[in-house]
């Protein structure tokens, strides 16, 4: 399958590495709106054309469209792509509010379009042993959850973080977004939220790069803290945070009836995957991970794109899907609304659990 990335930034060097690697998929073409960044993405991967994103949404030989621009233009760029007969994958979010969620839906749905959509670290070997876990039973019936995500921000190593701190980003739907997502592949969709937020600190400092030194203007609040309640019963505990750490607290734990699954951090694709089971009394012990698909791949962004081009050719729509970001969007939305407004909040989307990767499920790169 023929790719065409739009958004040549920080991001797209990693998809890149894995998708230049992956004999599944062939990029064509690289575009951005800086075109010498286009350029120096093209000859670092040997990438053939570097394209206007009109000229690459006009090339008949691109099949997918892989949309890594901010996350302000996700929606503007993944709706022209679908205009054009191009399946989409994009970057999360979809897109910042729930009306553009769900135009996408539609758009792609009246034209046989698929759209997918990261976080794709939910098909790596460590969330997908914990699916498997959870699904086989090892701790019983799900009854409860923590999740936590807490860093003093990313000023510290990005050298343009300013966006992270704004509205369609903050550290809820930034890295939020990956617990998020991985819950609800877990657990299911989510019916009800409660939530409360504050900004830690009116401004930040950039910490590395050319404008290091710089102060820039908190826009988000930057810890929040919530309560989720699925459509399961399960109830969950959620915290993000910039500028918070060294807590030492359990990046995701899922309890149950028979013993608790620690999970490894959802930003990441390998493990370790522990358990603690009532029933021996033994403790925590490691799980062996269930796949290797992952393995020497610290950073496989773009394994969703590659399981994209799978589904396409089988005919079925992608595990990372739009309709799991959507509902996952929404619910973050939801938490918003329901700090903003001091109320329980009732998710309007929901969608299905995707089915669990096949055993023996491979990542196959070139020269390997």
């Amino acid at each position: 399958m023929k790719l065409g990335v739009i958004g040549c930034g920080t991001v797209s060097e990693v998809y890149l590495q894995n998708l230049v690697a992956s004999p599944a998929v062939e990029v064509v073409a690289c575009s951005d709106l800086v075109m010498e960044r286009a350029q120096a993405r093209a000859a670092q991967f040997g990438v053939g054309r570097v394209y206007s994103q009109a000229e690459l949404l006009a090339d008949p030989a691109i099949d997918l469209v892989v949309n890594l621009t901010l996350p302000s233009t996700h929606f503007e760029v993944t709706m022209a792509a679908l205009r054009a007969g191009k399946h989409v994958w994009t970057e999360k979010p979809l897109g910042v509010d729930r009306a553009q969620g769900a135009a996408l839906l539609q758009e792609a749905a009246q034209r046989g379009l698929q759209v997918g959509c990261a976080p794709d670290t939910v098909l790596g070997a460590g969330l997908q042993t914990c699916r498997k876990l959870v699904d086989e039973g090892l701790i019983g019936e799900p009854l409860a959850a923590t999740a936590f995500f807490m860093t003093l921000g990313p000023e510290r190593w990005h050298p343009d973080p300013v966006f992270l701190y704004q509205p369609g980003a903050g550290p809820m739907l930034d890295v939020g977004i990956y617990y998020v997502t991985a819950l609800v592949n877990l657990l299911g969709p989510v019916r009800c939220v409660t939530a409360f937020g504050r900004r830690l600190f009116p401004q930040r400092v950039i910490g590395s790069g050319p404008h290091a030194g710089e102060t820039f203007t908190v826009g988000v609040d930057t810890y929040v803290t919530c309560i989720l309640q699925f459509a399961s019963g399960v109830l969950a505990t959620l915290i993000t945070t910039f500028g918070i750490s060294g807590g030492n607290l359990p990046r995701m734990q899922v309890y149950g009836s028979r013993g608790v699954l620690n999970a490894p951090d959802p930003n990441a694709f390998g493990g370790p995957v522990k358990a603690n089971l009532h029933a021996d009394g033994a403790g925590w012990r490691d799980v062996p991970l269930a796949y290797d698909h992952t393995d020497g791949c610290d950073n496989c962004r773009g394994l969703g794109v590659i399981e994209m081009a799978q589904a396409l050719a089988e005919g079925r729509p992608p595990r990372a899907s739009a309709a799991i970001a959507h509902h996952a969007l929404d619910v973050i939305l939801s938490i918003f609304e329901s700090a903003a407004d001091g109320r329980h909040v009732t998710v309007a989307s929901t969608c299905e659990r995707p089915s669990p990767l096949p055993a023996g499920t491979t990542m196959a790169r070139r020269g390997r």
